[in-house]
Parts: C-alpha cells; sequence; structure tokens
C-alpha cells in the first residue's frame, strides 16, 4: 500500500475502497436510494422564469406596479373567436362580457381588462374576427404557474358562441415548462440506449460498458436531491434539469472511460486489481479530480450573475460535476475490485474478432498507432495545420459578429402550441398589443406634469399610442402611462424606445419595464458582470493548469485554444437559429434574434468540458515528458493514449447533447445542439490538430517557467505520473519506464 500513502488524497480514498470495497459499495447504494426519495418532486418545485436582473429598473418598477396597479400588465390574455360574428354583436358581446365577469371573480386574478368592457381598438382584430380579455394573475412566478394550470382548461374551448384559446406570458412559461419536463424523458429514453450501444463498441465488454452508466446514475440522482434542498432557499430554473441528465452522463462516461481504461492497461501489464486501482487512481484518478475541479471552476462562474436562470445552472453544474467524480473515484473503484479480470468479460469485439479470424492484439493497437501516426503528420506540417485550423475556427464563427441579442417568448414552443398559436395571432391582427406594451411608473407626480410629460412620449417615434395616466386609489402622486410600440418586443425599436423614454427629462421620479424595458436591463446587467465571470474562468483555468504541467506558456495556450474551439458553436448558433437556416429541418420558429443569457451558458458547460478533455491530454504528455524529457515522443505519446478515448467520449457526450437538443423549446434545441458541436470540434480539431501543431512550435520552451513558479511547482504542483521527474536539462529520449511502450520520436526534433 506504500504506492497509495504518496498519493495524497487520492490515496485516502484508494485505501477506503480497496480495503472494504462491498461496504462502499453498499454505503453507495443507501446514499443513491436516499437521493431518490430526496429528489422526489423536484421538477414541481423549479421554475420557467428567471431570466430578468433584479435590482433593475424595470423589476423595481414591476413589483411597484403589481403592487399598487394589479391590473397594468396583463400576464393571461384570452383571445375570443367570434365564429365569424361581429365581435359587437349582442350574442357575442353577452358572452364576452360574462366570461371577463367570470375571470375578474376569481380570487388569483388581479385585474380584466375586456373589449366589451372599454372597447379599446387595441383589444379588437384588425379583421373582426375576434378580440380580447386581458388579465394579470397574482404571484410570483411559481404561483401564476399554479393559477394559470388551474385557470386556464376552465376558458379553452367552446363557449355558446365563441371559441376561446388561452395565451400570454403565463401560459407561455406554463407551456415551456411543462414541454420541457416531457421532453426530457424522451431525451433520456432515446440517450441511454444509444449511449450504452456506443459503451460496448468502446470497451468491448458489456460489464465494463454499464460501469459508466452506473456513475451518472448517481450523480444524476443525486443532483436532484441538492436542486430540491435548494428550492427551499432559492429560485431554481427548470432548464437546470436538462444540464442536469447531460452532463451527469457526458461527464461520468468521461471519468469512467479514463480510470476503467487506465485500469485495464494496469491489468494488461500483469498488475493484480488492488495494485491496479492504487496505480489508477495515483495517475488518472488525479486527472479526474482536477478535471472535476475545472469544469466545475467554469461553471461556477454564472453565480456571478444576478439571474436565477443563470445562476441555477452553476448551482446544478458544480453538484452534477463534483458527484460525477466523486462516484468516479470511490464507487468505481470498489467495483472495479471486486471484478478484477472480469471488468474484461462479455467481450462482444473479440466475439466479432474471433468470427472474423483478426487477432485481438493488431485490433486493440490500431486505434493508438493511427493517432500516433496523426500526430506525426500534424508536427511535420505544423505551420500548415495551425494556420488553417484557426483560420477555419474564425471563418466558421463569424455569424457571430452580427449576433441580434433577444428574450425568450413564445416562439420557443412548438408552432402547434396554442400560447404560441394566441400570440402569433395577436402580432399578425392587431394594432399594437398590450401584452408587449411599454409601462412607466411615475411617483411624487403633479397632474400638470403626467400631461407634459404624456405629451412628450407620444411624440417619439416609434409609439403607436400612449394611454393613461391612471391614477392609483388613495395614492395622488403615483400613476401610470402605457405606451404601445410599434413592433415585438424583442426588435431593436422598442428597445430603442426604452432608452428614449429614460432619457425624458421629468420632475418626477419616472421607471419603466415591460417586455422591451426588461431585455434592455437583462442586456446590461450581463454584460456588467460579464468581465468578472469571464475572469474567474481564466485566472482559476490558468492556475489549475499551471499546477498540473508547471508551465507558464501551456496554460494561456490552453485558454486560447478552449476559446477557439467555440467558435464554431458560437457560428452556428447565429446561422442557425438567428437567421433561421435549418429552421425547417430541426423544427423551430426563428425569431431573428438569440435569447440573451444562453451565450453566456453555452460558453461556461463548452469551456468546462473543453477542458475536461484538455485535461486528460495534456496529463498524458506532461506524464511522459517527465519521464523521458522528449518533447515531441511525449506529444505522440499523449495522443495515441487519449486520441480515442477523448473522441469517443466526445462522440457519446455529442450523442447525449443531441438527444437534448431533440427538444421542442428552441432555447433547449439549442443549448443541446450547440454544445455537442462544440465537443466534437474540441475532440477532432483542437485535441487532435492544434494542441499538437502549437506545441510542436513552441518547442521545449512549451514547458519553461521562471523560478520562482517551478519552485512554487515543485511545491504545490500536481502531476499524473507518480515516478521521479528528470532533471532540468535531462537528454531526450531516455527510456519509458517499464510497463509502457513507446511510439517512435518523429524524425525532425524540436
Amino acid at each position: 500500500m506504500s504506492d497509495v500513502n504518496r498519493a495524497g488524497v487520492v490515496g485516502g480514498w484508494t485505501r477506503v475502497v480497496t480495503a472494504r470495497p462491498r461496504l462502499t459499495l453498499l454505503l453507495a447504494l443507501l446514499f443513491t436510494a436516499l437521493t431518490v426519495v430526496a429528489g422526489s418532486g423536484v421538477g414541481d418545485r423549479l421554475s420557467s422564469g428567471g431570466f430578468e436582473a433584479p435590482g433593475s429598473q424595470s423589476s423595481y418598477a414591476t413589483a411597484a406596479l403589481a403592487d399598487r396597479f394589479p391590473d397594468s400588465q396583463p400576464n393571461l390574455v384570452l383571445l375570443v373567436d367570434t365564429r365569424g360574428a361581429d365581435p359587437d354583436s349582442s350574442a357575442v358581446a353577452a358572452q364576452g362580457r360574462q366570461l371577463a365577469r367570470r375571470l375578474a371573480a376569481d380570487p388569483d386574478v388581479a385585474g380584466v381588462s375586456s373589449y366589451w368592457d372599454n372597447r379599446a381598438p387595441v383589444l379588437r382584430a384588425k379583421d373582426g374576427g375576434s378580440a380580447m380579455i386581458t388579465a394579470r394573475l397574482r404571484g410570483d412566478d411559481d404561483a401564476v404557474a399554479k393559477e394559470v394550470k388551474r385557470i386556464a382548461p376552465l376558458y379553452r374551448g367552446a363557449h355558446g358562441p365563441v371559441l376561446v384559446s388561452v395565451g400570454g406570458n403565463a401560459e407561455v412559461l406554463h407551456e415551456m415548462q411543462t414541454t420541457i419536463q416531457q421532453d426530457l424523458v424522451r431525451a433520456e429514453m432515446i440517450a441511454l440506449p444509444i449511449t450504452l450501444v456506443l459503451l460496448v463498441m468502446v470497451f468491448g465488454s458489456a460489464v465494463a460498458a454499464l460501469l459508466p452508466l452506473g456513475i451518472g446514475i448517481i450523480a444524476i440522482l443525486g443532483t436532484s436531491a441538492v436542486l430540491r434542498g435548494i428550492t427551499g432557499f432559492t429560485d431554481v430554473s427548470v432548464f437546470a434539469e436538462n444540464l442536469t441528465t447531460a452532463l451527469g452522463l457526458g461527464l461520468a462516461i468521461d471519468y469512467a472511460l479514463f480510470i476503467v481504461r487506465r485500469f485495464r492497461e494496469e491489468l494488461a501489464a500483469g498488475a493484480a486489481p488492488r495494485p491496479a486501482v492504487a496505480t489508477t487512481l495515483r495517475t488518472a484518478g488525479r486527472t479526474v479530480l482536477f478535471s472535476a475541479l475545472t469544469v466545475a471552476a467554469a461553471l461556477s462562474a454564472m453565480l456571478v450573475f444576478p439571474q436565477y436562470f443563470l445562476r441555477s445552472f452553476a448551482y446544478a453544474g458544480v453538484a452534477v460535476v463534483l458527484l460525477a467524480a466523486g462516484a468516479a473515484l470511490i464507487v468505481l473503484p470498489a467495483a472495479l475490485v471486486l471484478l478484477g479480470d472480469r471488468v474484461n468479460a462479455l467481450d462482444l469485439r473479440a466475439l466479432l474478432r474471433r468470427r472474423g479470424g483478426r487477432s485481438g492484439g493488431r485490433a486493440d493497437a490500431e486505434p493508438g498507432a493511427r493517432y500516433a501516426a496523426l500526430a506525426r503528420l500534424v508536427m511535420r506540417r505544423a505551420p500548415a495545420f495551425a494556420i488553417g485550423a484557426v483560420a477555419a475556427l474564425l471563418l466558421l464563427g463569424l455569424p457571430f459578429l452580427q449576433v441580434q441579442f433577444g428574450t425568450a417568448d413564445d416562439r420557443q414552443l412548438p408552432s402547434a402550441a396554442e400560447s404560441h398559436v394566441v400570440q402569433q395571432h395577436i402580432r399578425a391582427d392587431y394594432a399594437g398589443s398590450p401584452v408587449g406594451a411599454i409601462t412607466v411608473l411615475a411617483e411624487h407626480a403633479d397632474s400638470a406634469g403626467l400631461a407634459d410629460y404624456r405629451r412628450q412620449v407620444a411624440a417619439l417615434p416609434g409609439v403607436v399610442r400612449v394611454e393613461g395616466p391612471v391614477a392609483a386609489k388613495g395614492d395622488a402622486g403615483s400613476a401610470y402611462l402605457t405606451v404601445i410600440p410599434a413592433g415585438a418586443s424583442v426588435d431593436s425599436g422598442p428597445q430603442h424606445l426604452v432608452g428614449e423614454i429614460r432619457a425624458l427629462p421629468t420632475g418626477f421620479r419616472a421607471s419603466v419595464t415591460g417586455q422591451a424595458a426588461v431585455l434592455v436591463d437583462t442586456k446590461h446587467a450581463i454584460a456588467q458582470r460579464l468581465p468578472w465571470a469571464a475572469g474567474i474562468i481564466g485566472l482559476v483555468t490558468l492556475l489549475l493548469v499551471f499546477l498540473l504541467t508547471g508551465s507558464v506558456l501551456v496554460p494561456v495556450q490552453a485558454v486560447l485554444l478552449n476559446a477557439l474551439s467555440l467558435t464554431a458553436m458560437f457560428g452556428a448558433v447565429v446561422w442557425v437559429f438567428q437567421d433561421g437556416h435549418l429552421s425547417g429541418l430541426l423544427g423551430f420558429t426563428s425569431t431573428g434574434s438569440i435569447e440573451t443569457t444562453l451565450p453566456v451558458l453555452m460558453f461556461c458547460v463548452a469551456f468546462g468540458l473543453s477542458m475536461d478533455y484538455g485535461v486528460f491530454l495534456l496529463s498524458r504528455i506532461k506524464e511522459e515528458y517527465d519521464r523521458t524529457g522528449d518533447h515531441q515522443g511525449s506529444i505522440v505519446f499523449g495522443l495515441r493514449r487519449t486520441g480515442g478515448l477523448i473522441t469517443a467520449a466526445a462522440v457519446i457526450l455529442a450523442v447525449v447533447m443531441v438527444g437534448v437538443g431533440m427538444s421542442r423549446v428552441t432555447n433547449t434545441k439549442m443549448l443541446g445542439l450547440g454544445i455537442a458541436l462544440a465537443v466534437l470540434m474540441d475532440a477532432m480539431v483542437i485535441r487532435t490538430l492544434l494542441v499538437p501543431a502549437v506545441m510542436r512550435l513552441t518547442g521545449r520552451a512549451t514547458w519553461w517557467a521562471p523560478p520562482v513558479l517551478r519552485r512554487f511547482h515543485d511545491r504545490f504542483g500536481i502531476s499524473e505520473g507518480g515516478g521521479p521527474q528528470l532533471p532540468a536539462g535531462a537528454e531526450k529520449g531516455a527510456a519509458p519506464h517499464s510497463g509502457e511502450t513507446r511510439d517512435p520520436e518523429p524524425a525532425s526534433s524540436s
């Protein structure tokens, strides 16, 4: 057990799981059972909002209006189809007034406005085929979700001479939450069987293939329990469930692949199961722990943003990463000790090789040999590969320069969704909708000042009409105005109008809200916090990669290449989802904009996953370089050992993310398909082409660090290899340690 003792924290875990592996598995089973109970019902406690910035002007005005003017901002719409009759006919008018009175009598409804009560032209369709009843449901997002779930079925459908459809922001969010939960179940049903087949193809052994799925289940169920606990203190977005499933499976597969692969290597070299587990955790285990920290750091950066939509992904992401790593480093080693050589049982590839008359050794060696040959080719033509790959990635990212940011609305839903149909009908057939209005809260204002302010607002370009002011009962100094803008709230016109209204001089306090104002404030909040998030990700990544490699240059390369790997994802997001290319094939409605928070989320997740693969490759390169001092030979060795593994892990993770990307909600589709593209580009372009090309160009300077940092790394650094390191200036080409085979180094030297 001396090797285990030298391995520090990982060695402590090794000592426990190898001493009592059955007890470890029993405790893991008990933990999983408890998480099932603790996490039950978490979906019902998640929220569908969280895109707005708390503390902003629009947030303040929304809360104040809800308190003083409950009917000022409708979030529920009853679209009343008159079935060809005139909306002003006696039968239709009587039915419309009856529906409005019934809705106003509901205790969860704060205010109702009906065409048949106030004859407002904005509530009647231009063709006279329908009219609207709007209402405000009380409470926060969670309360509104429960209320609309109860109220909508009471009004949906035929009522005498009219046909009622339900829309409005409340119904949009409710349908979105329901659709996401349904799609999540479907994604799991699709992704799990395909993932299992791919794992069997990668491992050969059906027994080994089941291990990553077990780790993933522990991580997913554990994270559900964590989120259930967090909902007792703060809001958590329903979208976080998708990330939990995708990352839980993806990272569990990554970590299990790396550990099981190294364990099988040790067994093949003649080690017994317990020493094999000890060596695996001292080497691959350290890398997994290190990788988990880098991914968690990237995801935790979302905590700096005020929107709970983004913070929710930090809660879910950090929890699932740490649980996946913990299960891979505790539960998986215990299972490997008990399985021993039986980890290779039910080797389906061996059965196929016997039938085909192929030798096992050649089949096993081919993938590594191909990646070694590719590494040599890339290093022989390093400038061409580096320039070509960078140029191609930048070209793919060019569409992102034309990005337009917006907010999530009904068009996130399938075109057949009822609330989408209602809102589309309002956009097409109504001259300015109160649902997308800009609302101005005036405080400490007199009637003369309000009248002058109203005239100034009405004179602004892009204003269809100004309604009000409406004074608060019992508060002569408070009133609000409703500004009907031309165009949808996500268009640039209404957003520009918000700025112009806010810039008007007043003798009182004026606070602007509405969907367009919320979008303006959200963009401002993200832009304000983005440098902090990028700084956290960059600094933590630089520090962790330095601790792994002891190099000053490698961490900088890692950050730059990781960021470069995301260009294709961001370019594709704009080209496909903003501009609408492939919308028919993928089944979504293009809004002409990208939801403001999505690029931030996608960057943090994709950057973390890219670092995951980067750490796997760099750890093996550094391990070999420490043993031999052979720079180019170490690059070949690292790519030969991990190239196939990283590609397999990326393909499997991409399958999981594509399963998420099959969602009917556009944001979830964008998240899944975008990250799938990012991980494939990282594995197949960055790790196999750019990393060896750049490291070849930088030569032995790759590993340089000033003396003070070298001493710091010697004391606090982490390395995968447990053997002694060569002194500085050692000769290249020294023989590798026993038990490892080496590819010949390339003909050219650095």
